[in-house]
């Protein structure tokens, strides 16, 4: 299957995502994606997001298709939201209620591992809302402060979390064991302090970049999630409620500088209104896959109404300390 069976096409004019559309009717992505992956790559590298629409495409497909658009699929450890698990690389797209935002972020930006490409399908479009919108990273970098921007990079990002509250994930979901000694195991694989409670609750600290390198196009992204964790991104009844049980130190989760300083609230504002400056949302279509890169292209997702079904998978590693990417040029 050529290339020429698709058209390339800009769902909005000079934003992302690209759209790949077929032809003919009937052709299945499974079998084209086969047969075209180096195109897929290079599309991805310059477009940062493709979205395929119009395609065959079921939900048994959709693992076939996490293996090929991801080449090595990566399970989901050391989580920050619940999903459940589809197959061995399938998750369904976190499951917070309806009726609240996910703000934007790059999947895994709160560790030092994470995976370059995600890819979304959707099974079921909400009746209403439900959107994933993206945004170019890139260009959300270049509207960040520079001074901001300088400050974060030298100070990096500091993500507290605390397990076993009954409010957030426990630390078994998150670490997905039961084991302490496996937890303590992959916090000092992964540079994570940690200190376990007499109740046997678990807390963990850990430091971070808050700006990254993409390893193919050298550009220099901002990439964190100190906005998403920080509790400045609750609303407002849900933060004082939180305020009023925790003190800060014990919140489930929250993001200091990496020497343990205060991030100012209206750093964490201009961070957010960068993102929101540059998102573009569009309606989910049934049977739509989206592969992002994930440092190029961040995303969220929209409040909905009515039944929703996306599923999701991730892949190709890359470490900021072990650099780990085979692929990297």
């Amino acid at each position: 299957m050529s290339a020429q069976e698709v058209t390339f096409s800009e769902l909005s004019p000079g934003k992302v995502p690209t759209m790949v559309t077929p032809r003919a009717s009937g052709v299945r992505l499974t079998e084209w994606a086969k047969a075209n992956q180096d195109l897929i790559d290079d599309k991805l590298t310059s477009h940062g997001a493709l979205l395929f629409r119009g395609f065959s495409v079921t939900e048994e497909d959709f693992s076939p298709i996490v293996n090929l658009m991801c080449k090595d699929p990566l399970e989901y450890v050391y989580r920050s939201t619940p999903r459940t698990q589809v197959s061995a690389n399938v998750y369904t797209a976190t499951e917070y209620p309806p009726h609240h935002s996910i703000p934007f972020h790059n999947e895994e930006a709160y560790t030092i591992d994470w995976p370059m490409r995600l890819v979304f399908y959707c099974a079921l479009p909400a009746e209403q809302g439900g959107e994933t919108p993206i945004a170019d990273t890139v260009k959300v970098t270049s509207r960040i402060d520079p001074q901001i921007f300088e400050k974060c990079a030298k100070k990096k990002i500091m993500y507290v979390r605390n397990y076993g509250t009954g409010v957030d994930l426990s630390w078994q979901t998150v670490f997905q064991t039961d084991s302490k000694a496996g937890v303590e195991e992959f916090c000092r694989e992964n540079k994570i302090e940690w200190e376990w409670k007499p109740d046997g609750c678990l807390k963990t600290w850990q430091v971070c970049q808050a700006v990254a390198e993409h390893p193919r196009t050298g550009q220099v992204i901002w990439f964190n999630q100190a906005h998403l964790f920080h509790v400045s991104s609750l609303d407002e009844k849900t933060r004082r409620a939180m305020l009023s049980i925790y003190k800060e130190s014990e919140l489930p989760r929250n993001t200091y500088y990496g020497d343990g300083s205060p991030i100012e609230p209206e750093v964490l504002e201009h961070i957010r209104a960068a993102f929101r400056a540059e998102s573009v949302a569009s309606p989910w279509q049934i049977h739509d896959v989206m592969l992002l890169d994930n440092m190029l292209v961040s995303h969220a997702r929209n409040p909905f109404k009515g039944k929703r079904r996306v599923l999701a998978g991730m892949g190709e590693a890359w470490s900021s300390v072990r650099r780990s990417l085979a692929t990297a040029v």
